[in-house]
């Protein structure tokens, strides 16, 4: 297969590991200055400096710049290939002058695959309504239900493509999606199997969490364990034997499922041969945070009201603290503590937690943004968090969320020649390229507006 080698980037980050990155070492995002990375067969071959791999590929510099039009500092233009040979083998080389180049980015909390909208509770909520109170009069997750039941699975699949192009726009090459918004079998099951065809023909690879216990329906007020006693015996066993889901995951939360049906579940479920999930401590402090260290989950997500004991006992145990900043904002809540978790050894990841409901959004620089501004995250913290400790939280830190020989050749290429852009040029999104498995999945034309005509 052609090799493609990038090279010339203003600043290459690294985040190399195989682990999450804890506490203070989320700051270690392993910057190159003049960077450099060879891809071959959909892998990374080697990353280092341009001088160092240059040297090593036979690659006369002289010879290979001239391939190319070297751009100022603050490019207005893509990136372009050009082709060449690497050793006597035919090979692309895209010279990066002006860019950084960065792993893909890993989202990892989504509900992306859903039917129908819920815009009428975001104008509630903007009144003073909140988010429980709204889910109590049977708006909320609920409302989603009839939408998705109705939808049929080629329809999940549509939808479900178009947001998966808008995130690899944003530079994402790897996306968790849950399920949810069935609570029966035929719906739940459904909902799985849109995400498995999704991740067949789509360049994003989609990892699936089941979250059949997302809420409570009506007919199972009160009857909370006959509903969970239903999802394991006789979903999730489908779910299983198809392959549809890695994960399990529940909505542990007052109002919703209490942490004695949340244990009783999640067990279970381990049993079963799922890896572990927790929706925790998002409206009030429950001890979802201990759960999900007691249980051995990859992940604790929310986690706006986490206990400083369950702060404690997530860094012992290795749980990942995924937090949903995008969803605080809109619900007008107050941040996750990600400092606190940072401080007390934690790895903290960041995802979107695109949803139809309180979160519509899968805005990676609205991320980026709040981690900076308003969660006291430093930039290398934040692209730590959205990179290895998000490939983390999905059990994948061996093969994605790092620039190093032998993960996958996921790559992305922002437009400006430092990280430090990123906070700076607030809200905008700088990805120009993405590769995706070694091949240019998304690149973005950045386009000089015409000059306005004068009146004479």
């Amino acid at each position: 297969m052609k090799k493609l080698y990038i090279r010339h980037a203003s600043e290459l980050v690294t985040c190399r590991g195989k682990a999450p990155r804890r506490g203070r070492e989320m700051a270690d995002i392993g910057l190159i200055e003049d960077g450099a990375v060879l891809l071959s067969d959909g892998r990374i071959e080697a990353v280092g400096t341009t001088k160092e791999l240059d040297q090593r590929l036979g690659l006369d510099p002289k010879q290979a710049d001239a391939l190319h039009h070297e751009t100022a500092s603050i490019s207005s233009q893509a990136a372009e290939p050009a082709d060449t040979e690497l050793n006597g083998q035919p090979a692309t080389t895209l010279n990066a002058w002006g860019k950084t180049v960065l792993p893909g980015f890993v989202d990892s909390h989504t509900h992306f695959i859903f039917g129908g909208f819920r815009a009428d509770e975001f104008s509630w909520r903007l009144k003073g309504d909140s988010y429980m109170s709204i889910m109590e009069r049977g708006g909320g997750i609920n409302a989603t239900v009839g939408p998705t039941r109705d939808a049929s699975i080629q329809e999940l699949v549509s939808v479900g493509r178009e947001r998966m192009n808008r995130m690899l726009e944003f530079g994402v090459t790897t996306v968790e999606g849950k399920s949810g918004y069935g609570m029966d079998r035929n719906t739940e099951l459904k909902q799985l199997r849109a995400m498995k065809e999704l991740d067949r023909r789509h360049p994003l690879d989609v990892v699936s969490t089941f979250l059949g216990p997302h809420s409570v329906l009506p007919q199972y007020k009160g009857k909370e364990r006959e509903f969970i006693d239903m999802l394991l015996q006789d979903v999730m066993p489908v779910v299983k034997e198809e392959g549809l889901a890695e994960f399990a995951d529940i909505f542990c939360e007052k109002g919703v499922f209490g942490i004695e049906d949340s244990e009783y579940y999640l067990t279970r479920a381990k049993e079963m041969g799922f890896k572990l999930k927790v929706h925790a401590d998002e409206m009030n402090s429950l001890g979802g945070a201990e759960l999900a260290a007691r249980t051995g989950a990859y992940s604790a997500d929310h986690l706006l009201k986490a206990s400083d004991e369950g702060i404690r006992q997530m860094a012992k145990a290795g749980v990942i603290s995924t937090l949903l900043p995008a969803t605080a904002f809109c619900l007008k809540e107050p941040f996750a503590p990600a400092r606190k978790m940072i401080d007390s050894g934690c790895a903290v990841a960041l995802a979107s937690d695109l949803n139809p409901g309180s979160c519509f959004t899968n805005s990676i620089p609205l991320l980026i943004a709040l981690g900076c501004i308003y969660m006291n995250m430093s930039i290398e913290e934040v692209i730590t968090a959205l990179t290895i400790n998000g490939a983390a939280a999905l059990g994948r830190a061996d093969s994605i969320g790092s620039l190093e020989k032998g993960k996958k050749a996921d790559v992305v290429i922002l437009k400006y020649p430092s990280i430090h852009f990123m906070p700076y040029h607030t809200g905008i999104n700088l990805v120009e390229t993405v590769i995706k498995n070694g091949d240019v999945a998304y690149q973005k034309e950045w386009e000089r507006l015409p000059e306005l005509k004068r009146e004479n």
